[in-house]
């Protein structure tokens, strides 16, 4: 999780083709950006994960985790955190008991609170956009004080920077850098220039926060 904070975006990654693998890695790694949530909403997602973990230069997690079967497969293949789009009470009991980091999918008070009561400080807010964006995150970042989100759905590079300066946010998925066009397209130099784009609204967000909390400092 601090490896993905660092980053500060998760290329939320669905592809099918194996083949496109490490020309994918190259992309983002080439960008800047060695991070990827692999979906297993496509076939061929757990070979993806395997070629891509196997490269030993790229933090590889699997995405669209929903059952216990899944979490089993993903990690044996190779990915280092999972990703749920909602609270699996039974793949999240397994994954704390392996010690996998995990990011199950909240978007209400119950969700947080059942990912509190099992020791959980870091969940995905899904999906963002349409769970009432960063006013929603606002209202729950409220009680919530004391938990981290990494908000996913709904996000590109024209709303990147709202999710980001939150206080409560450490970093945002999204699948707008790996789109389904430019992967079926192999338009890899596409997909580095998107990243670096993402990465420098990173950077400047990440400026703005710690401006504004030395100057919060200097106002106490």
């Amino acid at each position: 999780m601090a490896r993905i904070a660092a980053y500060g975006i998760i290329p939320v990654v669905t592809l099918g083709d194996v083949g496109s693998a490490n020309e994918l890695a190259g992309a983002l790694i080439g960008g800047g950006l060695p991070v990827a949530e692999v979906t297993l909403r496509a076939s061929g997602a757990l070979e993806i994960i395997r070629e891509m973990s196997k490269r030993g230069d790229l933090l590889v997690g699997a995405g669209t985790v929903r059952t216990l079967d899944q979490a089993k497969a993903a990690w044996d293949s190779g990915a280092t955190y999972l990703v749920s789009p909602g609270f699996n009470e039974i793949v999240v009991n397994w994954a704390i008991k392996q010690q996998i980091p995990i990011l199950p999918g909240v978007d209400s008070t119950l969700g947080i609170e059942m990912a509190v009561a099992k020791g959980l400080n870091t969940l995905k807010f899904f999906p963002a956009g349409a769970s009432g964006g960063p006013a929603k995150l606002d209202a729950l970042h409220g009680p919530y004080y004391d938990i981290r989100f990494v908000p996913t759905g709904g996000i590109d590079a024209g709303n990147l920077a709202q999710w980001l300066i939150h206080p409560a946010v450490i970093a945002c998925g999204g699948s707008w850098l790996v789109g389904a066009g430019l992967l079926k397209n192999r338009r890899w130099n596409e997909v580095e220039n998107l990243v670096k784009e993402g990465l420098a609204i990173v950077r400047r967000c990440a400026n703005l926060r710690n401006t504004s909390i030395r100057g919060a400092k200097t106002d106490d």
